[in-house]
């Protein structure tokens, strides 16, 4: 991926369309920042996941990483704090890529 790339994904939800008239976060949805790996600056909508859920991370489809049409994996760095609510409330690492 080449800088203009990274800019683009920049902001965005996951998942969103690329060509989405308003691919940003929306007013009152929580979200994860996607540190690192093939979806580094994304967002992710973690909206309505329970703690269990959002420490266990999240394996994400990607046609990005080292395994086309495979998933990225991200997951919480333990310890860091998550604040509840609206906005963006964690990140969520790289942690590699599976078929």
């Amino acid at each position: 991926m080449d800088r203009d790339d990274e800019q683009v994904l920049r902001g965005r939800v996951y998942g969103h369309d690329h060509d989405d008239p308003d691919p940003g976060p929306r007013r009152g949805q929580t979200y994860a920042e996607l540190v690192g790996g093939p979806l580094d600056g994304l967002l992710l909508d973690i909206t309505g996941w329970r703690a269990k859920e959002i420490d266990e991370g999240a394996a994400l489809p990607t046609e990005l990483g080292r395994f086309p049409g495979g998933r990225a994996l991200y997951e919480p760095v333990p310890g860091l704090s998550r604040t509840p609510g609206p906005g963006v409330t964690c990140r969520f690492h790289y942690a590699g890529d599976t078929p």
